[in-house]
């Protein structure tokens, strides 16, 4: 059938893809076209196959599912992408849709949310859940981290001391605290290792 919506699915583990497919199976308007496992993957089999919609998980290898939304939408600003992920972050929301993406699910879906999602992104819609838009207002509600900041962050994430993330950026010992006590009360937080943990609990920085 020529009406059916082509979907592309983007997951690096191969069991997810095959349940993905298997659901998309059982609808009479909807086709897997091709499958996917790394974001540079899903921008080359994107340019031969056009997809009407693209299921991208968001924490893949190399370049992320919103990483690879972007790339797409550069290139194709009428793509229609839902991103999936394991997890459910205020920051990976935020960084999915701020990215181009339609919506953002969790893997624990079920099939008729999942196919409405599709055939809402396919007409154009987006789709947010409740769960989804209350993590993203309350992301939103907090001070964003600046550029150099989420440098440090990483850093921080990474395990480097103060005189490490100075010299890595170039900066002075003294600016480096000053943005350490900025992320601090930020992410309200007390000291650098909750900080860590609270960076990766929201997918602010990922290991």
């Amino acid at each position: 059938m020529s009406t059916k919506l082509k979907i592309m699915l983007v997951d690096d583990h191969y069991l997810v893809r095959m349940g993905l497919a298997s659901i998309i199976a059982l609808e009479p308007d909807m086709t897997v076209c091709a499958e996917a496992a790394t974001g540079e993957q899903a921008l080359a089999l994107f340019r031969v196959h056009n997809p009407d919609v693209t299921l991208i998980d968001q924490r893949l290898p190399g370049l992320t599912g919103s990483e690879t939304t972007q790339k797409i939408r550069a290139e194709y600003p009428g793509a229609r992408i839902l991103v999936l992920s394991t997890y459910a972050c205020d920051e990976e929301i935020y960084r999915a849709l701020h990215c181009g993406a339609m919506g953002y699910l969790s893997k624990s879906v079920q099939r008729e949310e999942l196919t409405q999602a599709i055939r809402k992104a396919a007409s154009g819609r987006r789709h947010i859940t409740p769960e989804v838009a209350a993590l993203l207002a309350e992301g939103m509600s907090r001070s964003r981290l600046s550029t150099r900041e989420l440098d440090v962050l990483r850093l921080l994430v990474g395990g480097k001391r103060n005189r490490e993330i100075a010299s890595t950026l170039d900066i002075t010992e003294g600016t480096v605290k000053l943005h350490v006590s900025s992320i601090l009360g930020k992410l309200a937080v007390a000291d650098r290792t909750e900080a860590v943990t609270v960076a990766l609990q929201r997918g602010i920085v990922q290991l």
